[in-house]
C-alpha cells in the first residue's frame, strides 16, 4: 500500500456556509474545533442549508483569534464579526434533520446581517457545550455527541476517489463540492470506505458509514450555480440502495492535534456497510 498522507483539513464553522482550510486542527468529540458550531435557522427553528438556498455558498467565513468574519462574495455588505465566545443567554430549540437540541441566539446584529444577505428572515445560533445532540445510536461507539453537522463529526475523502470521479466527467469538479473534513493522498479510489479503525497522526478514528450524497454536490461553491453533475455520474456507479456514496463518515475515538502532512495508519479494515 502506498503511503497515506493527510493533505487537507477543512472546517465549516457556520453550517452550509463557506469552508476554511487549515494546516493544523484540534480534534474534539463533536468534530474539529469550531466546526459547525454555528448554524442559520428560519423562523420556525429549522436549519437552513444549501440544499434549498444555494446562495449560502456565496458567504465566506474566515477564522481570527477571537472571532469569525463573514463576508458576501457578490453583495456590498460590511463584514460581520461573530465572537468565538458567545455571551448570549437567549436560548431556543432548533431542529437539524430529526434532531432537536437547544442553542443560543448569537445577536440581533447577526440576524439582521444574514437576513439581508440571504433575503429571508433568519437567525444565527450557536451550540454550547451543554447542548446535547447524539450520533445515530446504530453507528455510535460510546454515545458520542455531534455538532450541527448533518450526522457525523468528520468526513474523509481520498484524492484518488475524486480523481476517479473526474476521469468520468466532461468537466472535473473540485473537492470542495463534497465539503470533506479530511482529504488524503495515496491508496486506491474509495479505500477510505473500507477503514474501520485508523490513526491520523496520533488521533484514532472509526469509520462509521459511507456518506450518502445530496444535491449540494451539484452546487458550484464559488458561484452558487447548479447543474446535474457530479451527482448524475456518481449515480451510475456509486449507488447503493437509495443512496449515492462518496466519502466516509467518521467518529473520533480520541482527541488531539492533527496536521497536514500527518501519516495515516489503517489499523483495521473491513467491508463497506450500506448507507
Amino acid at each position: 500500500m502506498s503511503h497515506l498522507v493527510l493533505s487537507e483539513i477543512n472546517i465549516y464553522p457556520i453550517k452550509s456556509l463557506g469552508g476554511i482550510s487549515l494546516t493544523s486542527a484540534q480534534v474534539e468529540e463533536r468534530g474539529l474545533q469550531y466546526d459547525r458550531r454555528w448554524m442559520l435557522i428560519d423562523e420556525s427553528g429549522m436549519f437552513l442549508t444549501q440544499r434549498k438556498l444555494a446562495e449560502m455558498a456565496l458567504l465566506d467565513v474566515a477564522l481570527h483569534a477571537d472571532h469569525l468574519e463573514v463576508t458576501h462574495r457578490t453583495k456590498n455588505l460590511s463584514p460581520l464579526r461573530v465572537p468565538l465566545e458567545t455571551n448570549s443567554t437567549r436560548s431556543l430549540l432548533v431542529t437539524v434533520w430529526d434532531d432537536i437540541c437547544f442553542a443560543y441566539v448569537v445577536s440581533s446584529e447577526a440576524n439582521a446581517w444574514f437576513t439581508e444577505a440571504l433575503g429571508i428572515d433568519c437567525r444565527l445560533v450557536y451550540m454550547p457545550e451543554n447542548s446535547i445532540r447524539l450520533i445515530d445510536p446504530n453507528y455510535a461507539k460510546h454515545n458520542e455527541k455531534v455538532s450541527f453537522a448533518d450526522g457525523y463529526p468528520f468526513l474523509i475523502i481520498g484524492q484518488e476517489s475524486l480523481n476517479d470521479l473526474n476521469s468520468r466527467l466532461e468537466q472535473p469538479v473540485p473537492m470542495n463540492r463534497f465539503r470533506p473534513t479530511f482529504v488524503f493522498t495515496g491508496g486506491l479510489p474509495y479505500d477510505e470506505e473500507k477503514w474501520k479503525t485508523f490513526k491520523i497522526g496520533d488521533v484514532l478514528f472509526y469509520g462509521a458509514k459511507p456518506c450518502g450524497r445530496c444535491n449540494v454536490t451539484t452546487i458550484d461553491q464559488f458561484t452558487a450555480t447548479t447543474s446535474q453533475e457530479p451527482l448524475r455520474t456518481l449515480a451510475t456507479y456509486r449507488k447503493q440502495g437509495n443512496s449515492v456514496l462518496f466519502g466516509m463518515n467518521l467518529i473520533g475515538l480520541s482527541t488531539g492535534t492533527i496536521n497536514v502532512g500527518d501519516k495515516i495508519q489503517v489499523m483495521e479494515a473491513g467491508n463497506v456497510d450500506e448507507a
